[in-house]
């Protein structure tokens, strides 16, 4: 039975408890670096250390009547620590802390996300392994072209997804930067030592030069990164929503004991969480939208991006967190069913094979125009006429004058067309 979705760190990296404690965190870093600079006494640092905390509920109650969220959290903190307070904070403006304090959050929703990537590729990696020669019809253009494995299939998804565990370690590393520069990113108030101890402290690199924020091209990459991740998702997800057509049903979505999957006909098994899927991968290629419309900014700094990135970092991270979550438990239930791919490959009565009669009659000597006429004459009659194709090719005295009927048969060999998953396999670490 699929399980549930139960990925709680998300939701908690984005929630004010975890947010307000980086923020505290910083504030106290800061603190013992300008102790050591000699700024601040050594009691009142330690008096800082042992009685900083917060109450978020006080937070809010003070927030709404400064209508400032680290002002709220600065008096809070005051009202535990006393006169000591007055060192907190110093030289620093609030978004030394908002944007410190949202590199750890993205960070830390990154390797989250790496893991969740991770899990689907082990999934697809079995999935390759157990199906690696099961022969079924490969498709452009939705049209039946030639043979391939559903094991290859999933070994696609399998180096697909490894490209996106690399994307998502680019994101997190594009975004591992903080500052701590003042007003306008000119430290004028605090020496940048302040910055790099802080930065190190916390696992993120020192902005090399800020205004009041990071720039924000750095967050959009993470958020662009992260809409490819979901691409690829409904890539997948519509691969299988395909696949589960019931003219097609060569695999089929997992589907509970209990479970129905329409009001008005019983029968009904719809994949219904590939299609889940593919809807959310819009919303988040509509917050790269978004992350990318918060890259121009007046000057120095507006507030345009606060509001927008409030909503699309938590949505799109939680969202992609449980996509990933959702899609390794879909592949590895997915049912799997050959006898239909054998079918499938079949049902063209052998016109699958054209390529290598083509192939076979040029290497007789035969030029290439005139033996794709010769060979699509006889796939279209085939197709047409619901012929056999191997018959008609049998029965042509073009392509007999070229061949033998042994030559003939061995063109309708499969084998030639899963010769080749060893080496993929091979090349792909399967």
């Amino acid at each position: 039975m699929i399980p549930r979705y139960t990925r709680p760190q998300m939701a908690a990296i984005w929630a004010d408890e975890n947010k307000f404690a980086i923020w505290l965190k910083i504030e106290i870093l800061a603190c013992e670096k300008m102790c050591e600079l000699g700024l601040i006494p050594p009691a009142d640092l330690e008096t800082i250390r042992q009685r900083a905390a917060f109450d978020v509920r006080r937070i809010e109650e003070i927030e709404a009547r400064v209508n400032h969220d680290v002002i709220a959290f600065l008096e809070n903190v005051a009202e535990y620590v006393g006169p000591a307070a007055r060192h907190i904070h110093r030289g620093l403006t609030s978004s030394d802390l908002l944007d410190t304090t949202l590199a750890v959050q993205m960070t830390q929703a990154a390797d989250l996300l790496i893991a969740g990537a991770r899990k689907v590729r082990e999934a697809a990696a079995a999935r390759a392994r157990e199906h690696k020669y099961t022969p079924m019809i490969g498709r452009t253009h939705g049209v039946h072209a030639e043979p391939i494995t559903f094991g290859l299939k999933m070994a696609l998804m399998y180096d697909e997804f490894g490209r996106a565990v690399e994307r998502l370690e680019r994101a997190r590393e594009c975004v591992r930067v903080g500052k701590l520069s003042g007003a306008v990113g000119t430290h004028a108030h605090l020496d940048p030592s302040v910055e790099r101890y802080v930065c190190e402290k916390l696992g993120l690199r020192p902005d090399p030069l800020s205004t009041q924020i990071v720039q924000r091209d750095r967050h959009a990459e993470y958020v662009a990164h992260l809409a490819l991740v979901a691409c690829s998702i409904e890539r997948w997800a519509q691969e299988f929503r395909h696949l589960h057509r019931t003219e097609v049903h060569e695999v089929e979505e997992f589907f509970g004991r209990e479970q129905k999957g329409s009001s008005a006909m019983p029968h009904k098994k719809n994949p219904i969480i590939a299609e889940r899927l593919s809807g959310m991968a819009r919303l988040i290629r509509g917050y790269a939208v978004a992350a990318m419309e918060n890259v121009p900014l007046w000057h120095e700094r507006d507030i345009s991006h606060s509001s927008a990135e409030r909503v699309l970092l938590p949505d799109a991270t939680i969202a992609l967190d449980y996509m990933l979550a959702k899609l390794a438990d879909f592949v590895a239930n997915l049912r799997v069913f050959p006898q239909a791919m054998e079918r499938n490959l079949n049902s063209l009565r052998g016109i699958i094979h054209s390529q290598q009669v083509l192939l076979k009659l040029t290497d007789a000597g035969v030029a290439r125009e005139e033996a794709y006429r010769w060979v699509q004459r006889n796939a279209l009659r085939a197709m047409e006429e619901g012929r056999e194709f191997r018959d008609l090719l049998a029965a042509d005295p073009d392509v007999m004058a070229k061949l033998t009927p042994a030559e003939l048969d061995s063109v309708f060999d499969l084998r030639r067309h899963l010769a080749d998953a060893d080496r993929a396999f091979r090349d792909l670490g399967l």
